[in-house]
């Protein structure tokens, strides 16, 4: 029979195919009723007509409708409406003429910059969908769908589950794709929204280094259970967006940020970019279909297997204080710098490098202060900090990022200055934090122990942190280097 004679309920007229997977086919097809162009999730029901099977694959094809209706994003692909004909279901979704992340990053890996707005905007998209409880599951570069305008979008909601739904899938089986799963997924523990931000960590991963983090294996059991243990090979081309991944990476879901605040984190980057600047721009024909050949299948085959081409002030390392004058102006020339993408939901932006205080009001005393030279006096300024010039550090002349750790809190509670130094602006800014807040807090406390200092993963430690020797807190850090100098970049 030939594909333009096939007609879904003498409307929807089939063009051709544009992606599939093991349980069904995605078209591109014309909408003659509103005349427009649309895609069409083809459901094929299993093999062997089992009516429970068949029926299940019914309810699993209804519910991603309803998941996906549930969402609407102008970063996820939109469901129209779910249709029975030919005894199976049809999902009718917007088309969106584009390439998949997959494609484009096996074809050439792409730059930090590139991958910094893809996430901004699928991150975004998956922070609505958690407010709304709903987890993707199968976060990765196959369904994210980039235009050449660099509009890009999410799509394939199929194996996605709606927090206090009814879990559909089979028993036994893990739902998403082995390269990209969350360690606790892939032992099998309930999935929660940190698991959606360990996947699209791992898909900017993949895509600024050319592979995923958990590496690559022909034999999806084998890298099952490499994911299982949570170790990922070190990123080394990810730049500027390392300390945000390696958190994303965190073994543990509590060590991973929210996907509200690593949409913030991105867009924060994101004001580093040249405004205008195309995201991975490149055309497509319209029937790449969006596979990735390099990885292998996902362990299980629900409908969503499909692939389509359519479209806290916490007691601890630092105090928060209040907001300064300064960081006011970085926000919000932050915001206008992000003029393609909605404002942030918070004032986290990025503060420029800590400049030497000269104020007789706010400056530590010259022995306190990590600057050995004195400098002329300018108008007193609450906002001033003391010099970071990590060279004059002890933790310079650390071998791990442990032992840098350990340096750090033996600087305090007695040397504030110096252990502010070993804060990166990027810490200091998601803080709201200025020097005096920092000083403030520490002039609180007479002894601080950390214990237990451990390194779990590349540039992340955890440690027991006792103060004034009462009751301890046991936190986790993400370290960098900076010039050779191991700095403090985010703390859970």
């Amino acid at each position: 029979m030939l594909v333009e004679s096939r007609r879904i309920r003498d409307r929807y007229r089939l063009l051709e195919p544009i992606g599939g997977g093991a349980m069904g086919t995605v078209w591109r097809a014309q909408d003659e009723k509103l005349d427009r162009t649309v895609a069409i999730k083809e459901l094929l029901l299993p093999h062997d007509h089992d009516e429970h099977r068949t029926e299940e694959a019914k309810n699993r094809a209804m519910r991603e409708a309803r998941i996906a209706a549930r969402l609407q994003h102008s970063h996820a692909i939109t469901v129209f409406a779910v249709l029975e004909e030919e005894d199976r279901p049809w999902l009718i979704m917007e088309y969106l003429p584009s390439k998949s992340l997959a494609v484009q990053i096996r074809e050439e890996p792409a730059s930090v910059d590139d991958a910094i707005r893809v996430g901004a905007q699928i991150s975004s998209a998956l922070a609505g969908a958690h407010r709304v409880g709903i987890v993707h599951r199968d976060v990765k570069p196959a369904n994210i769908l980039v235009a050449e305008d660099g509009t890009a979008k999410i799509t394939d909601f199929g194996i996605s589950r709606a927090i206090g739904d009814v879990k559909l899938t089979a028993t036994g089986e893990i739902a998403g794709t082995p390269a990209y799963l969350a360690p606790e997924v892939a032992r099998g523990e309930d999935v929660s929204f940190a698991a959606d931000v360990f996947s699209l960590g791992a898909t900017l991963y993949a895509a600024v280094e050319g592979q995923p983090p958990y590496g690559t294996a022909d034999n999806p059991i084998a890298l099952l259970y490499k994911a299982s243990s949570g170790e990922i090979e070190p990123p080394v081309k990810a730049g500027r967006l390392t300390p945000l991944l390696l958190r994303m990476l965190a073994g543990e879901p509590a060590g991973r940020p929210t996907m509200d605040e690593v949409e913030q984190e991105l867009r924060a980057l994101l004001a580093d970019d040249e405004p205008g600047v195309p995201v991975l721009a490149a055309t497509i024909p319209e029937t790449e279909p969006a596979v990735v050949p390099d990885v292998p299948a996902a362990v299980t085959v629900p409908v969503g297997e499909v692939t389509a081409v359519s479209p806290g002030a916490r007691k601890g390392l630092i105090a928060v204080g209040a907001g300064a004058a300064l960081l006011c102006v970085a926000v919000v020339v932050a915001i206008l710098l992000v003029v393609r993408q909605k404002a942030p939901q918070d004032n986290a932006g990025s503060l420029p490098p800590a400049q030497p205080s000269t104020s007789a009001s706010s400056t530590p005393s010259p022995s306190d202060s990590p600057s050995a030279s004195p400098s002329p006096t300018p108008p007193a300024s609450s906002s001033s900090v003391p010099t970071t010039s990590p060279t004059v550090s002890p933790v310079s002349s650390t071998k791990d990022a442990a032992q840098a750790l350990s340096a750090y809190y033996a600087l305090l509670p007695g040397n504030p200055a110096e252990a502010w130094n070993l804060l990166t602006p990027h810490f200091k800014a998601t803080r709201n934090q200025t020097y005096e807040s920092y000083r403030s807090f520490w002039g609180q406390h007479k002894r601080v122990d950390a214990t237990g200092v451990k390194e779990v993963a590349p540039g992340r430690v955890t440690a027991h942190v006792l103060y004034d020797g009462g009751k301890g807190e046991t936190d986790t850090f993400t370290m960098v280097q900076v010039n050779g100098v191991w700095m403090i970049d985010a703390q859970s």
